[in-house]
């Protein structure tokens, strides 16, 4: 039986996967951090003694614990330590504020609230005392975490289908949604993920994402299931990084398109020679990937890239295997691993399988996610292949209907990333008297590269085949688009506020 199919044969729990884990391969490292380790076998054992610490401050099974920390391995610990005790736990992005941070402690109905004191300028702990938080205690590095002694505590918890973890979405036009998934659901994405990579012992593992955002179980799942380590960075910042890349011989990096437009920028800089030497692989998600980033990748880094979809009501539901065709690597998102169903109705890609949700939060909105059959209604456009490949063509709410006509902002992007003069666009429907909708392209062009005209654009794209009626109407030029801090997504709605009301 592989790790994938031993993951998902029962009702695991996390903290099954962690003890059996701390018993095959007891000293082999889990979590790396500059020039800190932490073995298997300590995350067992550091994860119980939090978990005892927490039980004597009074955190039970059911217990809500929010906790806003950043990438660091403490906060490893202390997620074990809660899912040791089979707390109900809320990771919340450290980089939120009152509006967010202050909603899901409501809606949540936290009991504690884990948070880092003062990090990178902001102070948490004073923030969540303005908002009224209740059982607030620090967690850092060193001796900050709870501490006691783990004979006292309760059996571990022996089922992995209830309900254990809330997370966010990101609430960019409206307040985020509570997510609710099981220990089952999140080993179900990361078991399938490490099954699609090909992974092995021998890989290293990076997390340069917020280890609050729902890739961080996703993941930590992988390293448990292979025994593999993964180095953590606190803050993502190239060419900082690139130590710790290098220094812990990586093996497989990414996160998302933009992460690999970032790596791609370091590679530029001195071609021919590899940018980080033990790197093979670029995976990761969380937006659709232009075909062209995936050649670019490829042929000037000399790794091979495989991108997924997944999203936080479902943090696995396609992946590209590094054995997958060049083609279907460059224009997919990636085969759905087995027990994903997808179904599309009406072209939108709709979900039903053990790593999708189990609702939200707010009852009315759960009704809303689901259709009569139990698939989960995704929001985003797409089609299958016939080789079973999944390709996404928009969102539902990103089609711009111009005079009538729908538009896919996904079609323009993939051409204009084609572009040497593009860097990265973002295409947007405006409000227009005449059209109803008309098209902008906001484009972030590289260093040195020429000033970008509308006449220069629309000859691109008329030239790649592009439907005259689909041509952009408006251009802007951008420093750098918006983008969030977690899987560094660019932030239309941002752009759709700041031009909605230019006339051109």
């Amino acid at each position: 039986m592989n790790e994938t199919a031993y993951a998902l044969s029962a009702s695991r729990t996390l903290w099954e996967l962690v003890a059996r884990r701390a018993d095959l391969t007891p000293g082999r490292p889990v979590l790396l951090q500059d020039d800190r380790r932490l073995s298997f076998g300590e995350l067992r054992e550091k994860a119980e003694r939090v978990a005892a610490g927490l039980y004597g401050m009074g955190v039970r099974p059911g217990t809500v614990v929010a906790w806003q920390l950043p990438t660091r391995i403490e906060t490893a610990l202390l997620s074990f330590a809660l899912a040791r005790l089979g707390a109900v736990q809320t990771p919340i992005i450290p980089y939120y504020r009152e509006r967010e941070v202050g909603f899901a402690l409501r809606e949540s109905k936290a009991e504690f609230f884990a948070v880092p004191g003062t990090w990178r300028g902001h102070d948490h702990t004073a923030m969540a005392r303005r908002l009224g938080a209740r059982g607030i205690f620090e967690a850092y590095d060193g001796d900050g975490l709870p501490d006691g002694d783990p004979s006292a505590l309760p059996p571990p918890p022996a089922d992995g289908t209830s309900v254990r973890w809330i997370y966010w979405t990101s609430g960019t036009t409206s307040d985020p949604k509570g997510v609710l998934h099981t220990d089952r659901s999140l080993i179900a994405g990361g078991s399938c993920l490490a099954h699609a990579l090909r992974l092995s012992e021998e890989d290293v593992g990076s997390m340069a994402f917020p280890y609050a955002h729902i890739a961080g179980p996703d993941y930590t799942v992988m390293l448990l299931l292979y025994g593999f380590p993964a180095v953590m960075f606190e803050h993502f910042a190239l060419p900082d990084a690139l130590e710790g890349y290098r220094g812990h011989g990586v093996t497989v990096a990414g996160g998302s398109t933009a992460f690999y437009s970032m790596f791609l920028a370091e590679q530029r800089k001195q071609p021919g020679v590899r940018v980080i030497p033990t790197l093979r692989l670029l995976a990761g998600g969380g937006a659709p990937k232009p075909p062209e980033v995936y050649h670019r990748v490829v042929r000037e880094m000399g790794v091979q890239l495989t991108h997924g979809y997944g999203m936080t009501e479902v943090p696995m539901i396609t992946m590209g295997a590094p054995d997958d065709s060049a083609e279907n690597l460059a224009t997919t998102e990636g085969r759905p691993p087995e027990g994903m169903e997808i179904r599309i109705v009406d072209g939108e890609v709709r979900l039903r399988g053990e790593a999708v949700c189990q609702g939200y939060l707010d009852p009315a909105r759960t009704a809303e996610a689901f259709d009569d059959d139990g698939f989960f209604l995704t929001g985003d456009l797409g089609h299958l292949t016939g080789s079973g490949h999944l390709v996404l063509t928009g969102r539902l709410k990103d089609v711009i209907i111009r005079k009538g006509e729908n538009i896919s902002a996904k079609e323009i992007e993939d051409l204009l990333h084609g572009h040497p003069a593009v860097q990265d666009v973002a295409v947007i429907g405006l409000p227009d008297e005449e059209r109803g909708e008309r098209v902008c392209a906001v484009v972030e062009q590289p260093p040195g590269a020429p000033q970008l005209t509308l006449t220069a654009v629309t000859s691109y794209l008329r030239a790649e085949g592009l439907s005259v009626h689909k041509l952009p109407e408006q251009l802007e030029v951008v420093d750098a688009l918006p983008r969030n801090e977690t899987l560094r997504k660019v932030l239309k709605y941002k752009l759709r506020e700041r031009y909605s009301g230019t006339v051109k």
